[in-house]
């Protein structure tokens, strides 16, 4: 199936993150053409038009996102850029920072419009060295070039981006550790409410969208919110950038209509599973997202709704790919060890929560288990599980309730045999492509 393409419209050949490159496929002419016509207002309705819907993870329409900013503000309002990717096999956002920067500078630029923020933040994930370095030269090159500094045409609208870097830590990727990141404080979460909308960065009210969402903006606003809406499915409209990684024999990043057969997908775009192995399961949208037999998804489509039908959730869309002969336990553990390593500690129930987890799965996988301990996983996550400030807690219960549950015989076969039956095997990539 030919897909259309959005956000991967260019040829990968190591300079379409420059402004020349951009500019020659038609960039920043919504800046020029449209925005002269468009008032804050009506650009905000074409979003809302198109329903586009959050890319990180949560999966909410991003133009009814900006509207619940408040209608008598007197106070300045931000615009973030989540580019704090950090969840476990997902990089898709990576490919935007690094090859298509402009883009997403571009969409910024008609978000703060929209909502009228003169001052805007992009916040790059603290490995992602690469990329902020890109990032960085692009944000220059639209200041020298008129598009951020000075009055937009036709307006007297100025849009301001700052870029900071993280410092690495997987909990700021939720907005409000990232605000407070942002504010040179620990990058700990807040409660909510108040949300960002209403009170949010230095205490002002706050849009933030991740990276994918915004860069999808200039599309829309040049074509239209309803051509938008006419991609994909009803619910669930427009492209999907996925990450796929694990035992696939094209590992990379993909911009799929969302609709899409799953299997379609694994077999064409990803290139079927390595050494002709079978398929045991798959993560469809990260780490923390449930895992998926392949009896769940031989119909699934890639859409929030049918992956959610499937007992999962597309979540950042990044796709991990597990062949016969993986050890599910020896996975748990690695997952497992993750959230507790990123768990900040703030509140009691994840802080203690994620290391008895980890410290269970790791006992079964090296032999020491006992049957009860399956219940006990269960139990822990039940008072983990929307007891915590943040999602981190929620995250690390995802897979294990999922591994236990769909696994079980593996895990109950580790305790008889007092041992992982797959020598702990996780990774075998044997095969070159």
């Amino acid at each position: 199936m030919s897909h259309k393409k959005i956000l991967l419209n260019f040829e990968r050949n190591g300079t379409s993150h420059t402004l020349e490159s951009y500019l020659k496929r038609g960039g920043y002419q919504t800046i020029a053409e449209k925005i002269p016509a468009l008032s804050p207002a009506e650009v905000l309705e074409e979003v809302k038009k198109s329903a586009i819907r959050g890319r990180g993870g949560a999966g909410f329409p991003a133009g009814i996102k900006w509207s619940f900013l408040p209608k008598d503000n007197d106070k300045p309002v931000y615009l973030i850029c989540n580019g704090d990717e950090g969840e476990p096999g997902t990089f898709k956002d990576r490919v935007i920072l690094e090859e298509n920067p402009h883009m997403l500078i571009e969409g910024m630029i008609l978000a703060s419009y929209a909502i009228r923020a003169k001052h805007a933040y992009i916040y790059i994930r603290g490995e992602y060295g690469f990329a902020l370095e890109r990032v960085k030269a692009a944000v220059k090159e639209a200041y020298e070039t008129g598009y951020l500094g000075k009055p937009l045409k036709g307006t007297d609208f100025v849009c301001e981006i700052t870029v900071h870097k993280g410092a690495g830590a997987y909990v700021v990727g939720d907005e409000t550790g990232l605000m407070n990141s942002i504010e040179g404080k620990k990058g700990q979460t807040r409660n909510k409410p108040p949300f960002p909308a209403i009170e949010g960065l230095y205490k002002c009210p706050t849009i933030i969208n991740n990276v994918e969402t915004l860069a999808s903006v200039p599309w829309i606003i040049a074509n239209g919110g309803d051509a938008y809406h006419k991609i994909g499915t009803e619910k669930s409209s427009g492209t999907k950038l996925l990450s796929v990684s694990g035992h696939v024999r094209k590992p990379g990043v993909y911009e799929v209509e969302l609709g899409y057969s799953f299997m379609d997908f694994l077999n064409n775009e990803a290139g079927g599973i390595i050494d002709g192995k079978k398929l045991k399961a798959v993560i469809p949208g990260g780490s923390s997202t449930p895992v998926l037999k392949p009896e769940d998804i031989k119909d699934m489509t890639i859409d929030y709704e049918s992956i959610t039908a499937a007992g999962s959730s597309l979540g950042s869309g990044a796709v991990i790919v597990i062949a016969e002969g993986t050890c599910m336990v020896k996975l748990l553990e690695i997952l497992t060890h993750f959230y507790q390593h990123e768990s900040c500690g703030q509140c009691t129930p994840c802080r203690e929560g994620t290391g008895w987890l980890h410290r269970i799965v790791r006992r079964i996988e090296e032999g020491n288990g006992k049957m009860e301990d399956l219940d006990l996983l269960t139990s822990i996550t039940k008072h983990i599980a929307f007891h915590t400030i943040c999602p981190l807690g929620d995250a690390a219960c995802g897979p294990v309730d999922s591994f236990v549950k769909k696994f079980r015989k593996e895990f109950e076969e580790h305790i008889k045999q007092g041992g992982c039956p797959y020598s702990g095997k996780f990774v075998r990539f044997q095969e070159k492509v």
